[in-house]
């Protein structure tokens, strides 16, 4: 038989919630539960604010941009609309002298009547008596080229056009003509001015260097001809 005082002192040592003649149910079954329950929902909220926080943008999470990264400043912003209008004012003249090039051209010159005839051009070809070549436009003409390989006004030309093609040195034109002898024309450069078209072609692999003192010198320049409409 239990006195009193064991009696009390195992009942101040049963755990909360059970009765003195009830089974014992140790309370930290409970408190594992819940804290997995705990562990797996903190868990979650770690992911979703980790998902989150990637979709958001350097600039919105920090205030900051990257390192490197250009700022909105009006320094910036005048140099780029100045790039802008730059690249729009080389296009304009480059699609400008393209468009007027393109088309039938009657021959004029004497060079272009004894050996050419007339020509047509379009934006990848060149028709010669009735023969077409490919050509692929490498850059644009500067005024003072135009100046130097055509003694054209270049304060009212439209602008002009270097090309490589290649017409064999055996390509005979009118009168049984070639345009270089026996070489192979690889290069052609032309300038549009009102309703006139000049065109020089050239020999040799070498782009040709377009400046009043090379083309004296030169070996490579084949003629020169020009053509109306």
């Amino acid at each position: 038989m239990r006195t009193e005082k064991e009696t009390a002192d195992l009942s101040s040592a049963r755990p909360s919630g059970t009765s003195p003649g009830g089974p014992f149910k140790p309370s930290f079954r409970l408190s594992g539960i819940d804290l997995l329950l705990r562990s797996i929902h903190y868990e979650r909220s770690v992911a979703e604010e980790s998902a989150v926080s990637s979709s958001v943008p350097y600039q919105q999470k920090s205030g900051q941009l990257p390192e490197g990264w250009p700022e909105c400043h009006p320094r910036y912003m005048k140099r780029d609309k100045r790039l802008a209008a730059i690249v729009g004012t080389v296009l304009a003249c480059y699609t400008t002298a393209i468009a007027q090039e393109n088309g039938n051209w009657r021959a004029a010159s004497t060079t272009a009547q004894s050996i050419t005839g007339d020509v047509a051009l379009s934006a990848d070809k060149i028709a010669i008596n009735f023969s077409s070549f490919t050509i692929a436009q490498i850059r644009a003409l500067q005024p003072a080229e135009a100046n130097a390989a055509f003694e054209a006004d270049t304060a009212t030309g439209a602008g002009g056009s270097l090309y490589r093609l290649s017409i064999p040195g055996a390509k005979k034109f009118l009168h049984r003509n070639t345009l270089c002898g026996n070489e192979d024309i690889q290069w052609m450069a032309t300038y549009v001015a009102a309703r006139t078209l000049h065109l020089a072609f050239f020999s040799g692999s070498k782009m040709p260097v377009l400046t009043p003192d090379a083309l004296a010198n030169s070996t490579d320049l084949c003629g020169t001809f020009t053509y109306v409409r």
